[in-house]
């Protein structure tokens, strides 16, 4: 009754030693693993500006109406101009309390509107315009969703040919004759432009309420290849 075992016994033996075979062959020698990291710098190419109005009133009602009637006026103003981008922004009210604490005595309302655009002297000229109805909030620049992936689809480009390079250097090094790539992980980078406040952007305008000068800056745009390649004899 025993004997039908051997055969069996067998075929498990030859079946681990068929997979220990196979496990040998998935083991990979000489594996190194490389980084790159290319950047560019950017002009900004796109320009954001927000304006608000703010007001207190014991009447909550009077008191919309009056800011309503501020931003309306300044929308209007704002979309006379061309090649700009109008926006309603935040608007927010909240009640104002006696010396105590204790009583509501009034209540206080702002709102916002933004305008943005990539025509930076027809924005600056824009906001001298303004701030005669609304105060200045802050100024931002930024890059378009355009120049920022065509700058990156450059970055990509230039981050593989300089992780190819680096591959050959080990590969030399190591004495082998060529190599190939395991696995390859492309990384892009922005950094969003801090937004100046409202004192630092008047600081660059007169006392008339005329158009500050801008400038727009710039971003760095980094794209890095981290990667593992396996060098071959």
């Amino acid at each position: 009754m025993g004997k039908p075992l051997l055969p069996m016994t067998g075929l498990l033996l030859a079946g681990s030693l068929l997979a220990g075979g196979a496990q040998a062959d998935d083991i990979r020698y000489n594996q190194i693993s490389l980084r790159t990291q290319v950047e560019q710098a950017v002009n900004h190419d796109t320009m954001q500006v927000t304006f608000y109005t703010e007001a207190q009133d014991r009447d909550p009602a009077k008191l919309a109406e009056t800011i309503t009637r501020r931003l309306n006026a300044g929308l209007e103003t704002a979309r006379k101009a061309s090649g700009i981008r109008v926006s309603s922004g935040n608007r927010s009210s909240h009640p104002v309390y006696d010396e105590k604490g204790e009583n509501i005595v009034g209540w206080r309302e702002r709102g916002e509107i933004s305008i943005e655009g990539s025509d930076f002297a027809a924005i600056s000229a824009l906001t001298g315009q303004m701030l005669g109805e609304l105060s200045l909030g802050s100024m931002q620049f930024s890059l378009s969703a355009d120049s920022r992936r065509q700058t990156e689809d450059q970055l990509i480009a230039k981050a593989i040919e300089a992780f190819k390079a680096r591959a050959d250097i080990a590969t030399r090094s190591l004495g082998g004759s060529d190599y190939k790539i395991v696995n390859l992980n492309l990384n892009t980078q922005y950094m969003q432009p801090m937004r100046y406040r409202a004192e630092k952007v008047m600081m660059a305008a007169d006392m008339s309420g005329s158009a500050p000068e801008v400038e727009g800056g710039q971003s760095d745009v980094t794209v890095s290849a981290d990667g593992v390649i396996e060098v071959r004899d």
